[in-house]
Order: structure tokens, then C-alpha cells, then sequence
């Protein structure tokens, strides 16, 4: 499996389902923004037909949300919805790394070792490229496991927390554990290797919920209220 979507771009639904895809996870179009198909043609000079092509794509891949009468929006989670992603998001990255532990290459190592080289996180630009770059950290991680459905299923949650984690830029907070998690895989200790990724997980995971709650209690969308569990 590739780092990045597999929709071919050499169609024009393709070329505008990648750039969307990318503006969403990077948090260039946020989470609840509207998006017109009609708009989004001129924008990429093409007809109408590929970008709603596009736009239901997305919406297969639970990026983009499609209601009679209001059109096309940025997915936006309701709290609960957030919770539960973050809970399975902690499943899915702990049974990855107690795998690939196991079964990791040197190959695989050298390129976990190269995957955040020149990050400087000292500006937008540089925080969106670690974004990315994170994303393919813990794919090449989880496809280490073996387990393909594993990886595509970790792929795909990513994509939705990814701009979650945008808003609260926890890049400087997760690139150490980064490094650690590089030393426990390649000493095969699984153990350490658990307790490293849980570590970034549940670092990230308050941090997300901290800044949701606090800036964002008042408009976000109720599964839950804003502090009940």
C-alpha cells in the first residue's frame, strides 16, 4: 500500500479528488467548510461532473459530508464521534507496533530513521509537510506489521483525525517519541515499543480533546456535550 491515496490522478476526478484530499488532511479546508461544486470547477478548470466525482469519493472515505439541500461540507465530527476515533486509533496503533516489533526489517528501520529528516517545525509550511510525514511514519510502521487490512484500516483514521490534530499542532510534542519508538522496534522489545506508542497516542489524544473543549465547546457539533463521558 502507498503513503498517499491510491485514486489515480491522471483523470480529472482523480487530480481534483487528490488536491482535496490533501487540502483537507493538511487542515487547509477545515472541518464544517462548505464546498461548492461549482466553485471548486472553476478553481481547478474543469467541468462540474469530475468534482462531484471527487467530492463523493471523499465522502465514501468519510472526508466529506453530502445532505439534501446544503450540498457538500468538510466532514465535522460531533465530540463523541471524536472520542470514539481517538479510542480506536489507540486499538489499531498499539496492535501495529506490538507486530511490527516482531517483524521489522532493517530496510524498514533505515526508513523510519529518514522520515522527519530536516523537520524544523518553525513555520506552516514546515508543520504541514510533518503532518504528512507523521501520516507515512506510522503507515510504514503498521505495513512493518504484515497485516495490509491493518494498514489501510489505520490509513483511512488517520485521514479523519489528521486535521483534528492540525488545529492543536502536536508535532514538537510527538517527534521524540518518534525516536524512541525507532530504538524500540529495532531492539525488538515489544513491551517498550507498546508503552512508546501509547504514550504519543494519549499525549495527543488529551491535547486534542483539552483544545476542542476549550476553544471550540460552545459551536462543536453534540454526540456528547463537552465534558461528559
Amino acid at each position: 500500500m502507498s503513503d498517499s491515496p491510491s485514486v489515480s490522478s491522471n483523470t480529472s476526478a482523480g487530480r481534483v479528488y487528490q488536491e482535496l484530499h490533501r487540502a483537507i488532511i493538511v487542515g487547509r479546508l477545515r472541518p464544517g467548510a462548505r464546498l461548492s461544486a461549482e466553485s471548486l470547477s472553476a478553481e481547478y478548470g474543469t467541468s462540474i461532473t469530475p468534482v462531484r466525482e471527487a467530492l463523493q469519493m471523499l465522502s465514501r472515505e468519510g472526508l466529506v459530508s453530502v445532505k439534501a439541500h446544503a450540498g457538500f461540507s468538510v466532514i465535522q465530527a460531533t465530540l463523541k464521534q471524536l472520542r470514539d476515533m481517538l479510542e480506536l486509533r489507540q486499538i489499531l496503533e498499539v496492535a501495529s507496533v506490538e507486530r511490527a516489533a516482531l517483524r521489522i526489517t532493517p530496510e524498514q528501520l533505515t526508513e523510519l530513521e529518514q522520515v522527519h529528516a530536516g523537520y524544523t517545525g518553525e513555520d506552516d509550511e514546515s508543520y504541514d509537510r510533518y503532518m504528512a510525514e507523521n501520516r507515512r511514519f506510522h503507515l510504514l510502521i503498521a505495513q512493518a506489521s504484515g497485516n495490509q487490512e491493518l494498514a489501510q484500516a489505520l490509513a483511512a483514521l488517520h485521514d479523519r483525525l489528521t486535521p483534528h490534530c492540525v488545529q492543536v499542532h502536536t508535532g514538537d510534542v510527538v517527534e521524540a517519541i518518534h525516536r524512541l519508538l525507532i530504538e524500540t522496534l529495532r531492539s525488538r522489545d515489544v513491551e517498550r515499543a507498546r508503552q512508546a506508542i501509547l504514550a504519543e497516542v494519549n499525549e495527543t489524544r488529551d491535547i486534542i480533546l483539552e483544545r476542542v473543549i476549550q476553544e471550540q465547546g460552545d459551536t462543536w457539533p453534540v454526540g456528547l456535550r463537552p465534558g461528559q463521558e
